[in-house]
């Protein structure tokens, strides 16, 4: 499903240059659930960005789907990113003047989804995530979990081959992230793909597999008993 081989990346700074990522090796099966760890700097968030195709790689392999992921003009990694991909960010990036559901249904334009369908598709998936009610509220009429549910949605209206969710439940409290954490859990059992960058030890536990990145390197990566996220809901 995923996979990268020897990845490096280093940025300039003045006449210096940050190695960032050192050679990394890390494959994802479709299915898996997967948190990245690492503290600040540790290049976690320069991998997902790699992996979500808003940087590149210096030098290495990166496959996505059996598709080499190289040498691509900016309009084919957009389309890329349209068809393979969903993101969650921990700041929600929902657009203010739409509505929910204008906001889940925006990957399907995108895609040339004819505008009666789009709307229906939206609002299935707005109800998956509990949330059909609001489908004609504007994000500022909504709580910060409904926000990322309403993210949530929209990164997986497209139906993506994996969602990549960075710190998604980083500006929530306790309770709203581990409802967060059980609507992304309800998302892998039905064996969709998720990477969740998370320096939150409970939310790493509620993911299948733990890769931790520290100065560039994966220096751990192993599979665990998976915490379930509906018993603190």
């Amino acid at each position: 499903m995923i996979e990268i081989k020897d990845l490096h990346k280093s940025y300039k700074m003045g006449s210096n240059s940050l190695h960032v990522l050192k050679g990394i090796n890390f494959k994802a099966e479709a299915g898996e659930l997967v948190a990245i760890m690492g503290s600040s700097g540790s290049g976690k968030s320069t991998l997902l960005n790699i992996l979500g195709m808003l940087d590149v790689a210096d030098s290495g392999a990166y496959t996505l789907d059996g598709v080499p992921i190289k040498d691509l003009s900016e309009t084919k990694a957009a389309q890329y990113r349209n068809k393979f991909l969903g993101f969650v960010f921990q700041s929600f990036n929902l657009i203010n003047y739409k509505s929910a559901l204008e906001n889940v249904a925006l990957p399907l334009y995108y895609q040339k989804v004819g505008r009666k369908e789009r709307q229906e598709k939206a609002l299935s998936y707005l109800d998956k995530v509990g949330l059909k009610e609001w489908a004609t509220h504007l994000p500022s009429e909504l709580s910060g979990g409904q926000k990322q549910r309403v993210a949530i949605a929209r990164a997986m209206a497209a139906e993506p081959k994996v969602l990549l969710a960075d710190e998604p439940t980083g500006a929530l409290d306790s309770t709203t992230s581990y409802e967060v954490m059980d609507l992304i859990q309800k998302i892998n059992d039905e064996g969709n793909t998720i990477l969740v960058v998370t320096h939150e030890e409970d939310i790493a536990h509620m993911c299948k597999r733990i890769v931790h990145l520290k100065d560039g390197v994966i220096v751990e990566d192993k599979k665990i008993e998976q915490v379930r996220a509906e018993q603190y809901v």
